[in-house]
C-alpha cells in the first residue's frame, strides 16, 4: 500500500532582522523594507495552510536576535496559533541566533501543537496520522549561541536511536515508514557553525535531513534525490542575499516497507522584496535615454524571474560606449538613478555603477602615442600574475596593520580593469 507524507520545510526566518545599507529611501520604501520579513513569514504560514501539510519543520533562527521585540514576538506566535487552529503540528529546533537559553528565559509557552526539540541533546518525536505512525523525527539545535568544535550536531540522530527513544511511549514507532532529521548546521561550508560532515548525514539511516543556517538553497546529493536540504532564508535582507527566497513543500512516498523512499521538492517563493545586482551592457546605446530604457527592460526581466512584488537593485553599466565620458560624471549618474527610481514604483535602484569603457578605436587614438599601448600591456601582465599581485597588496596591508579581506583577493581582475580605465580616461582628458 502506498504511504505518503507532505510537510513544509522552512528555516532562518530571522524575524526582527533589520534590512540595512540602503540610501535615499522614500517613506514608502522604508515601510516596505521594514515589513518585508514579517510578510514573508505570513506567506510561510499561508503556504502550510493552503497545501494542507501534515506538519511544519523550522530548522532554527526563528528570530534574528536573542531578545526580539514584543511586536515581533507576538507576530511569530500568531502564526503558530494559526497552525494550531488548523491542526498542523510544528517541530522546531533552536539556532545560533535564538538558542534554547533564549526560549527558556523570555518566551511564552508554545501552543500544544508546537514542539521545541533538541536544545540540550538529540530529541525525538513521532508524527501519527489517524493513530498510525508515519514519521520519526530527530532534532538537535543550539543550547546557547556557540557550538563545540569537537562535536557533530547530528551525532545520535538516526532511525534506530529514534525507535529506541520512543518505543516505551509508542510501541508501534518502528512501523513509521519515514524518518527525518532536523538540525541547524553550516555543514562543512561554515565550519564555525555546528560543523557536520555531509557524508555522515548521507550514510545515516535518515530519509531527509531538514537543515537550517545556510541562507542559500542547497540540496544534496542532487535536487532529484534530496537527502540533505537547506531551503535558505524566507526573505533576503541585502544585495548579497539576491534571487528567490522561500520554503519547500516536501512530498515523500513509499510503496511498501521494502521499497526506497521517493522524495520530491516544490519550492514556494515567500519573499515580498527581491534583491538583485544587474549588469547592463550599454554598448548599443546612443543616448542616456537609451540607457534608461534598456536598464528598465532588464529590471522587468529580473522581476518576472523572481515573481516578487517589489525589487531593490544595484545596477552595473558595462560595455564599450561613447557615453563613457558622460557617465563618469557623478551628477549624470545621480540623475540617471533618479530617473530610474521615478519610472516604476516597484523598483528601487539603490546603487548605479559605471563600469563602461571607451570604445577600442577611441582608446587606440588617444594622444597618437605609444604610451596607451604600454599601459594596456602592463595591465595584461598584471592579470597574468594574479598571485604576485595579491602577495604584493597583502604585504602593503600588513605594513599598515590591516587584514586583507578575502573578497578583495578574489577581485584582482576587477581592480585591474578599473585601474586601466582610469588611466585611459585621464589620457583622454589630456587629449581632448
Amino acid at each position: 500500500m502506498m504511504q505518503s507524507l507532505k510537510f513544509l520545510h522552512t528555516a532562518d526566518l530571522h524575524i526582527g532582522a533589520p534590512i540595512r545599507g540602503f540610501r535615499d529611501l522614500s517613506d514608502a520604501w522604508a515601510v516596505r523594507l521594514q515589513d518585508a520579513i514579517a510578510l514573508a513569514y505570513d506567506r510561510v504560514i499561508d503556504t502550510a495552510l493552503e497545501n494542507d501539510v501534515d506538519f511544519v519543520v523550522l530548522a532554527g533562527d526563528a528570530f534574528d536576535t536573542s531578545r526580539p521585540s514584543y511586536g515581533d514576538y507576538l507576530h511569530f506566535f500568531d502564526g503558530l496559533e494559526r497552525l494550531h487552529a488548523a491542526g498542523i503540528p510544528l517541530y522546531l529546533t533552536p539556532g545560533n541566533h535564538d538558542p534554547l537559553s533564549t526560549w527558556r528565559a523570555g518566551m511564552a509557552k508554545l501552543p500544544p501543537s508546537a514542539h521545541m526539540m533538541g536544545g540540550e541533546a538529540p530529541e525525538f518525536a513521532l508524527y501519527e496520522r489517524e493513530g498510525e505512525p508515519l514519521c520519526l523525527i530527530g532534532a538537535r539545535g543550539y543550547r546557547n549561541q556557540a557550538w563545540p568544535l569537537d562535536e557533530s550536531i547530528s551525532a545520535g540522530i538516526s532511525r534506530t536511536s529514534a525507535i529506541r527513544a520512543l518505543e516505551t511511549r509508542f510501541p508501534h514507532a518502528a512501523r513509521a515508514p519515514f524518518s527525518l532529521g532536523l538540525i541547524h548546521t553550516g555543514l562543512d561550508l561554515d565550519q564555525s557553525k555546528a560543523f557536520c560532515n555531509p557524508g555522515d548525514l548521507l550514510a545515516a539511516d535518515i530519509d531527509y535531513w531538514a537543515c537550517g543556517h545556510l541562507h542559500q538553497r542547497l540540496t544534496l546529493p542532487t535536487y532529484g534525490n534530496p537527502r540533505i536540504v537547506f531551503p535558505g532564508c524566507i526573505q533576503g535582507r541585502d544585495l548579497k542575499e539576491s534571487g528567490e527566497r522561500g520554503c519547500f513543500i516536501v512530498s515523500m512516498n513509499r510503496t511498501d516497507e521494502f521499497s526506497e523512499v521517493h522524495t520530491t521538492l516544490n519550492f514556494v517563493p515567500t519573499a515580498n522584496i527581491a534583491f538583485h545586482t544587474i549588469s547592463v551592457d550599454i554598448s548599443t546605446c546612443q543616448t542616456l535615454a537609451d540607457v534608461s530604457r534598456l536598464t528598465l527592460t532588464h529590471l522587468f526581466h529580473a522581476c518576472a524571474k523572481t515573481g516578487c512584488d517589489d525589487m531593490v537593485v544595484r545596477v552595473v553599466l558595462e560595455g564599450e560606449s561613447p557615453l563613457h565620458r558622460f557617465l563618469a560624471k557623478a551628477d549624470v549618474l545621480a540623475d540617471l538613478r533618479k530617473r530610474l527610481n521615478n519610472a516604476y514604483p516597484a523598483f528601487f535602484c539603490d546603487t548605479l555603477l559605471d563600469r563602461t569603457r571607451l570604445p577600442r578605436q577611441r582608446r587606440a587614438s588617444i594622444d597618437g602615442s605609444l604610451f596607451p599601448d604600454h599601459v594596456l600591456h602592463i595591465a595584461n601582465e598584471q592579470r597574468s600574475h594574479g598571485d604576485e599581485m595579491v602577495n604584493y597588496i597583502q604585504d602593503e596591508f600588513v605594513k599598515r596593520g590591516i587584514d586583507l579581506p578575502s573578497s578583495l583577493a578574489r577581485r584582482m581582475d576587477d581592480f585591474n580593469d578599473a585601474a586601466e580605465t582610469l588611466v585611459l580616461d585621464l589620457l583622454d582628458e589630456e587629449a581632448s
